[in-house]
């Protein structure tokens, strides 16, 4: 289990030294014993206080990471377990509202048993008054980034820490909307960990505390990065099987995508970002090892990114696509997609999983992006379920790879062919890259960085 800290100690480890300034917190007045008169409310709350040195279970201000400057909320688990009430309610909404009226990204250290049953439904309903905050600040196009600490259960999870647009968490700590005691005696603990959390697509990534200014920092400075309005430079074709020439025939052209040596993904990324802090799942139960996804730094500016690996890519990879494309969307930063797969995951998991539902959100979000989207073909390109990921009119391609409505083996099934005619079905095709270049499909086949060699 991960060590608690109080809400200043957590604000303390991952700020600048001396830079948090509290908020002012708004002024209620309330009956004796709280909204219900619940006996002994009132005395519950002074103990609290004096437990804690703190008369609620948040507190908000300002404070810089890593140099830049951000709106803070932090739980004090050790106030009515980090509970929210209605005066919870009133400081996070005057921390939300500070973030929007000074354009602040907003960071959330969350560490809550849910909402607090001595003031019944009302302290309910708050949630609904932090979900309204959080639409407001992702409207006015503002970050917000979760740390879940020990414990993140219940109304906290399902509405700062669930709804955030990046979600870390400390590992070993308890992440679930059930909390300990009202979870079936038989479920499974690993399920309500940060670790689950993570394994199931919920959480972007489990940081090591000694870790955490550090990546609260790097998200801080990738977001408030400047960013382009025209579309981002195509990578540089890096060193495959073709030695940069064009494939003679269709056949070559799937053969060079096909090669174990040819690069992937990561070396492409790798080689474009100086700096990359990737998010992970689909925030629907999956995720997709063959999909990588993040924000990265490029020459000083912030661009999004969405590659495919080479694999036959799962729902739960373009749920994520479609989740980091919008999400750059908001934020007014340009895509990079990179295409690479044999086709889309066809099997009855993926079927189950919603393939169809999956692609078309995917072919959505790329098509209702205000932003620049830019795309580099990097191997297979394996009909709709690799077109998902590609850039009308902006997408260029490598001379190891090739895109194709299916595969040449099966287009001569399809055909009835024998299997012998596969390369010359290939042909017909004419799937090479300077095919799709004169087809208008590509706008051009990228050249190796000179640099680089």
């Amino acid at each position: 289990m991960t060590t608690r800290l109080s809400a200043r100690a957590a604000i303390a480890s991952v700020t600048d030294p001396g830079s948090f300034t509290e908020l002012p917190a708004p002024q209620r007045q309330s009956a004796p014993d709280g909204p219900l008169g619940w006996s002994g409310y009132d005395d519950s709350r002074e103990r609290a206080a004096a437990r804690t040195g703190e008369r609620e279970s948040v507190v908000i201000g300002t404070a810089l990471l890593g140099g830049r400057p951000a709106t803070v909320i932090s739980f004090e688990f050790g106030f009515l377990g980090g509970s929210l009430g209605e005066r919870t309610g009133d400081r996070l909404e005057a921390a939300y509202g500070h973030a929007r009226e000074h354009r602040l990204p907003l960071v959330s250290l969350i560490a809550t048993g849910g909402s607090r049953m001595q003031e019944g439904m009302l302290a309910l309903t708050q949630l609904q008054r932090v979900a309204r905050q959080c639409v407001l600040t992702r409207a006015a196009g503002l970050p917000q980034i979760a740390v879940l600490r020990d414990p993140t259960t219940g109304g906290g999870w399902a509405t700062l820490g669930a709804g955030a647009d990046v979600v870390l968490a400390l590992p070993g700590a308890q992440v679930g909307f059930a909390g300990s005691r009202v979870r079936p005696a038989d479920a499974d603990p690993a399920a309500y960990t940060a670790e689950g959390q993570f394994a199931a697509g919920h959480v972007d990534a489990v940081v090591e505390a000694a870790d955490l200014p550090g990546t609260l920092a790097d998200w801080l400075r990738v977001l408030a990065a400047p960013r382009t309005a025209e579309h981002v430079e195509p990578p540089a074709a890096l060193g495959g099987t073709s030695a940069g020439a064009p494939p003679a025939t269709g056949w070559d052209a799937v053969r060079q995508a096909r090669h174990p040596g040819r690069p992937h993904a990561q070396a492409y990324l790798d080689a474009y970002f100086e700096l990359r802090l990737p998010l992970s799942g689909d925030r629907a139960g999956g995720v997709d090892p063959g999909m990588l996804c993040g924000f990265g730094l490029r020459g000083g500016r912030a661009v999004a990114y969405a590659a495919q690996c080479g694999t036959a890519t799962r729902p739960a990879g373009y749920r994520t696509a479609a989740r980091v494309i919008r999400l750059a969307d908001r934020l007014g930063i340009p895509v990079l997609t990179l295409v690479d797969t044999p086709g889309a995951a066809n099997d009855a998991a993926a079927e189950h999983a919603g393939a169809g539902a999956a692609i078309a959100d995917t072919f959505a979000a790329v098509a209702a992006a205000a932003v620049p989207v830019t795309t580099l073909l990097i191997g297979e390109g394996g009909s709709g379920g690799a077109l998902a990921l590609a850039a009308p009119g902006h997408t260029w391609v490598t001379p190891d790879s090739y895109f194709s409505v299916i595969a040449p083996e099966l287009a001569a099934a399809i055909l009835k062919r024998p299997a012998q005619a596969a390369p010359a079905t290939a042909d017909q095709l004419r799937i090479r890259p300077q095919d799709l270049v004169s087809l208008g499909v590509a706008r051009g086949v990228v050249a190796p960085d000179p640099a680089a060699g």
